[in-house]
């Protein structure tokens, strides 16, 4: 059943929402209140983005403190936590990884400590770019060199293949969201997310990798 809860105002009973729909007072948000319902929108990590923002934005406008502190203790009360709600909501749902976590966690799931191994389909691309990372430090070490200069080359190289493979794994983050209107295959769909999110998790410690190597040449 959904939550339901009371207005402070009018004792309406209703699902939460920012303002009571029966007397229009400001109503405080439960802290664990699902992110999707705070904007108003269907459960679903495939949204839009626009509409997000331009929700977002009017909502701050309208808990902004400055509105409220003529208002009851309630209102001015209910306004402090609402925006830190609605402000932690569009930080998680703006971006599209947070987002994914965030669906994970809503379906029982979440990356865990096994994030922290290699995934099988990274393994080949760790294993060279790590090799190219050490010859790049022991390089480093020896001076200024022809060997050196090509290793930097051969760096910005590897940071380009990082960039262009996070964009093929965005791309498959999309065409996981767009498929979850469906109502068949939602384990499957649960497991494929999960799966792009540690790719995309160990991809970016690797990129962070190369730039801490790649930084002193720039």
């Amino acid at each position: 059943m959904p939550t339901v809860v009371r207005c402070w105002r009018c004792q309406d009973e209703h699902t939460p929402q920012v303002f009571c729909p029966a007397c229009g007072a400001l109503q405080p948000l439960p802290p664990d209140i699902d992110y999707f319902t705070v904007f108003g929108l269907a459960r679903n990590p495939m949204l839009d983005e626009q509409a997000l923002a331009k929700t977002y934005y009017a909502l701050s406008r309208q808990l902004h403190p400055d509105l409220h502190q003529t208002g009851t203790a309630e209102e001015q009360e209910a306004s402090l936590q609402n925006t830190a709600v609605v402000n932690r909501a569009y930080r998680t749902l703006r971006d599209p990884v947070q987002r994914g976590q965030y669906w994970l966690e809503l379906n029982g799931e979440q990356l865990g400590k096994e994030n922290n191994k290699v995934p099988p389909a990274l393994a080949l691309l760790v294993f060279e770019v790590q090799e190219k990372l050490a010859a790049v430090r022991e390089a480093s070490t020896a001076g200024p060199s022809d060997a050196l200069g090509s290793l930097k080359v051969e760096l910005t190289q590897v940071r380009d293949d990082l960039d262009e493979r996070m964009q093929g794994l965005r791309q498959k983050l999309a065409a996981n969201f767009s498929k979850w209107g469906q109502a068949d295959g939602l384990s499957e769909l649960l497991s494929e997310l999960k799966r792009v999110l540690s790719d995309m998790a160990y991809l970016r410690t690797l990129t962070r990798d190369v730039e801490k190597v790649s930084s002193p040449f720039e």
